[in-house]
């Protein structure tokens, strides 16, 4: 099934249609560089579950950082990697068949804003964690300059306009406090944001100079957390 496909047959549940609106592979990769880092940076190695993996990015991106990987989504993309598992998951329901503490990193990259639910995303990735596990979600962030400007002028945040790429496939804008007290609620702990520092200037197709980082200037934020006892 191809994306074409996908858009012409209007009887497509609406979480596959938004996993085909994606097109698996858009993230930016000052994303994939932001959660690579953080990957780096565990102490943990073992399995690696990317949920939402889309075309399965992360499996080489961040190769050094695990031994297993499980990818899991609602439709396997062509571009998803031979030698990965794929798991086929409607994250919209809220259950990923795979076993309680199954993985030492679960990774949700650009999927929780198409999502119904973020709350049941976040706990379901905490159920997949094992103790002191790395959970990582990124997400486009609702408080840059950008998006700021966007909601002033048009009453709507810059990635949740009707523009391809954008709503309807994104449907949930989250702040970072949302983020944050979700994964508290999840029992989740040490509970960090960091941002891309790769932003869009407003109405250029210009990005800002790379000296100008954080909040205000970052088109995407990750939240990292750790799974508590």
């Amino acid at each position: 099934m191809n994306t074409l496909a996908a858009h012409e047959n209007p009887s497509l549940p609406d979480a596959v249609a938004r996993a085909w609106m994606s097109g698996g592979s858009t993230t930016s990769e000052a994303v994939y560089r932001m959660v690579v880092r953080a990957l780096a940076g565990h102490r943990m190695r073992g399995t690696l579950v990317d949920i939402g993996c889309g075309a399965g990015r992360l499996f080489s991106l961040a190769g050094s950082c695990f031994n297993r990987y499980v990818g899991v989504d609602i439709v396997r993309h062509d571009e998803f990697p031979r030698g990965a598992e794929f798991v086929r998951a409607d994250l919209n329901c809220g259950i990923v068949p795979l076993p309680d503490r199954f993985a030492q990193m679960v990774v949700s990259v650009e999927t929780i804003e198409h999502l119904e639910n973020p709350r049941a995303l976040m706990r379901e990735m905490a159920r997949l964690a094992r103790v002191g596990a790395l959970v990582v979600v990124t997400t486009p962030n609702q408080l840059s300059l950008l998006s700021l400007l966007t909601l002033l002028v048009k009453g709507q945040f810059n990635q949740f306009q009707e523009t391809p790429g954008s709503y309807p496939a994104h449907i949930t804008a989250l702040l970072e406090v949302d983020l944050v007290r979700i994964a508290r609620e999840c029992g989740l702990k040490d509970v960090k944001i960091v941002y891309s520092d790769h932003g869009r200037m407003p109405l250029t197709g210009r990005h800002w100079p790379a000296f100008l980082k954080g909040r205000r200037f970052s088109d995407n934020l990750m939240l990292t957390a750790v799974k508590a006892e």
